[in-house]
Parts: C-alpha cells; sequence; structure tokens
C-alpha cells in the first residue's frame, strides 16, 4: 500500500504540534525566515521540536538565509532537515552539508527537469506556487505542468487544504504534500480540525490508489 507522507508547516504553538502529531503529520516545518508572519526563531523552534517524538521530521525553512542565521538554526535544531525556499544555488543548499528540499516555483515555461538535474543532491523537490516574494502564498499551481518522470521525489505544496489535497494526490502522485495556509485559522495559529481532516482526507487518497492497484 502507498502512503503519501504528510508536512505541516509554519507551527508556532505548543498545541498546534501536538495536535499534527497526533493526527498524523510525519514533518513539522519551523520557519526561520523573519517576514514570514509564520516565522520563529531558533531558540522557540527548538522548544517546540522537543515535543515531537522518534520519527517525526523537524524541517526548517530558509530563505536566502545568511551562513550565520544558517548556523543559529543547526545548533537549535541539529536534527532538522533544510528546506531552501529563496534563490540558493546548488552550491548554498549544500554548504552545511546536510539532507535538503528544493523549493521549485512553478508557473508555465519552468523546467522541472532542469531545475531537477540542477539540484540532484536534493532529498526531494518541494512544488510551490510561483507569487510575489516568496513562498506559494496559499496559492495552487497547475498541476499539468508537473512532468511525469521528475527524477525527485517529489512534495505537492501550494494552495493545499482538506478539500483538495486527495484531487492532488491522486493526480500527481506525490511522495509528501505540504499544508501551511490550508490548516490554519490565522497565520501562524493552525486549526486542530482543519489539520486532522487535512490527514484524513490525504488517507482516504491513499485508501483510493491502493484500491484501485488492486
Amino acid at each position: 500500500m502507498s502512503r503519501t507522507r504528510i508536512k505541516i508547516c509554519g507551527l508556532t504553538r505548543e498545541a498546534d504540534v501536538d495536535v499534527a502529531v497526533e493526527a498524523g503529520a510525519d514533518a513539522i516545518g519551523f520557519v526561520f525566515y523573519a517576514k514570514s508572519p509564520r516565522a520563529v526563531t531558533p531558540a522557540r523552534a527548538a522548544e517546540l521540536a522537543r515535543r515531537l517524538p522518534p520519527f517525526v521530521t523537524p524541517v526548517g525553512l530558509f530563505v536566502n538565509a545568511t551562513e550565520a542565521e544558517l548556523q543559529a538554526a543547526l545548533q537549535a535544531l541539529p536534527q532538522m532537515l533544510l528546506q531552501f525556499h529563496g534563490d540558493e544555488s546548488r552550491a548554498d543548499c549544500e554548504r552545511a552539508a546536510r539532507p535538503y528540499l528544493r523549493a521549485a516555483r512553478m508557473e508555465p515555461g519552468f523546467d522541472l527537469l532542469d531545475f531537477a538535474s540542477r539540484f540532484s543532491s536534493a532529498q526531494g523537490l518541494l512544488l510551490d506556487a510561483h507569487v510575489e516574494g516568496y513562498g506559494g502564498g496559499g496559492k495552487v499551481f497547475d498541476w499539468s505542468l508537473i512532468p511525469r518522470n521528475v527524477p525527485s521525489p517529489v512534495a505537492l505544496s501550494g494552495g493545499l487544504h482538506a478539500g483538495n489535497v486527495i484531487e492532488g494526490i491522486l493526480r500527481v502522485r506525490p511522495w509528501a504534500v505540504d499544508v501551511s495556509s490550508g490548516v490554519e485559522e490565522a497565520k501562524g495559529l493552525k486549526s486542530a480540525t482543519l489539520m486532522r481532516q487535512f490527514c484524513e482526507a490525504v488517507r482516504e487518497a491513499d485508501a483510493r490508489l491502493d484500491e484501485a492497484s488492486t
């Protein structure tokens, strides 16, 4: 049976971390980008990450971080996976010598296969909508832009919520899905109900895929 991994990003409160884990999240994202309304300091992220049980991965989101910013976050959360959302080159992503995800900003004409080749050292590619600034802005992009032969594991992001994640999984067949604004009651404040509904919808999609394969 296939199982789509779930990452819930932009958490800022203990209660939200606890519910996300209980609902079935495989990874919890902490935003280290000061301009984001979901930003946390390394010290705060470390406090929240201490609540995570084994096998739930903390992920640090960075946007054009300085070396000092990156190292401060790594010292606070040495076990985290890195996720780069800015204009980072491959060398920028590799400088910490740590596993990383590279975000791709999807729009018509974007060559994802070339992008995957340039970031072949990434553990996976996170596909988000192309909007002004950084991040997907809670917007869904055209999933038909994703080629079928992407050589890296794909995490589908961009405007996902419980109402559309099943369709996204059935159409894209991603390794993982990433949600932030789609499970919020306000920016940076997650809704326990929406997080549970999102995780339940992902499991429903997996069950449909499993049924279709038998």
